[in-house]
Formats: C-alpha cells, structure tokens, sequence
C-alpha cells in the first residue's frame, strides 16, 4: 500500500465523524472508507481539499464524487465479502478502492481511455485485485456475470435493460436517475426473471452516462 501522513490520517478520521453527522450509521462501510487514501486519487490542485466532503474535478471533464454521495451508494449496494459487483463509471477509481475494502469482487468500465490507465495503475499500485475495463457501460460485462451488485456512477434517464439484465435473481443496482441538474438516487432489486422492486434514496448531482468508448465508437 501506498504509505502517507500522520496529517492525512487525521483529516480523514475527521471527515468520517463528518459522515457520521449527516446520518451515515453503516460502520463496516465508514470503516471501508477510513482505510482509502482518498488525496491519492485527486489532481495536484485539489490535494489539499481531499478530505473536504465535496465533489471535486478529476481527468476528462470528470469528477471524484462527494464522500457522502460515495457512502450512500454504497450503503444501498448492501454488499457482503466475495460478492461480484459491477462498477459503470471507474472514474478516478475510489469507489472501486472502497467497495475492495469491502471484500468485494469488483469489475468496473471506463469509457474515458485516460481515466482507465490511470485508475487501474494506481489501483494496482495500491495492491487492490480489481477488474478494469475501457468499455461502454451501457454494454456491462455479461461474461462476468450475474451480479449480486451494479453500481453507476453517472446519470440516466432511464436504466439500460442489459445492466438490470446481469443482476443475479435478489441482486441490486444502484443509479442516480434523471437529468443533469438533478438526480434522485434510485435502487433496482431484482425479484424474478422480469421483476423489479423500485425505491428512492434522495436528490443527487452527477455527471451524464454515455455511450460508446470516448473518442472512439461514441454514439
């Protein structure tokens, strides 16, 4: 594992107790959280908000999402050790981090090829055995399923029947539905071959998902 300060641990317990103020009770996930370098995965400029619960830009007109909005997620995924879940969206690559602490078995798609490289070179720098593709989201990875977990990081209207398609029978996925100004957090729980029970989770910002690999097969 990559070593850091005395500094950054400390900043980080503190923005844990932050989390825990706004109402995240899940310690197993907090726990997760604690153990993520999350200065490690920001452009030089930002390094010294790191531990800011806020959204900050990383590569490619992406973000590195608000600690909080990670958190929340992760929480509706409901994830246990050796569960296989399929991240939409490696961005900076720490959702991945956190959901690998968890003892999660992750495969993630990037559509952004600068994005890709860099988050699986420091994933894997970092010691982390996570799956990493350059992909179109929208596509998954059936081969890898079914899924007990889908996780998208990125807004849409409407979620790709080939993702709801490679959760397991009483698998999850979690993804901020709506426009892109404003999303409600959505959970999809898979009960039968072609049935789903549907919940909200509250209003979020996020970027737009989209198809096709970026500066590639784009649609």
């Amino acid at each position: 594992m990559i070593e850091e300060s005395f500094e950054a641990r400390g900043k980080r317990r503190k923005l844990i107790e932050e989390l825990r103020s706004k109402g995240i009770s899940d310690e197993r996930v907090l726990e997760a959280m604690n153990r993520v370098p999350r200065h490690i995965f920001m452009d030089d400029a930002f390094l010294k908000h790191a531990y800011q619960d806020k959204a900050f830009p990383i590569s490619a007109g992406q973000t590195i999402s608000q600690p909080y909005t990670v958190a929340v997620q992760t929480i509706l995924l409901n994830v246990g050790k050796r569960d296989r879940v399929l991240e939409i969206g490696t961005g900076s690559g720490y959702q991945a981090a956190i959901l690998a602490e968890l003892g999660v078995k992750v495969y993630t798609i990037e559509r952004q090829r600068e994005l890709h490289r860099k988050a699986q070179a420091m994933l894997s720098s970092m010691g982390y055995r996570i799956h990493c593709f350059l992909g179109d989201g929208y596509e998954g990875q059936p081969q890898y399923g079914p899924y007990d977990g889908i996780i998208i990081t990125a807004a849409t209207a409407e979620v790709p029947e080939k993702l709801l398609k490679q959760l397991r029978i009483g698998g999850r996925l979690v993804v901020p539905r709506g426009e892109r100004d404003s999303q409600v957090m959505t959970l999809y729980t898979r009960t039968g071959e072609d049935d789903w029970e549907i919940t909200t989770h509250g209003y979020f910002v996020f970027v737009p998902m989209l198809k096709g690999i970026a500066n590639g097969n784009n649609r």
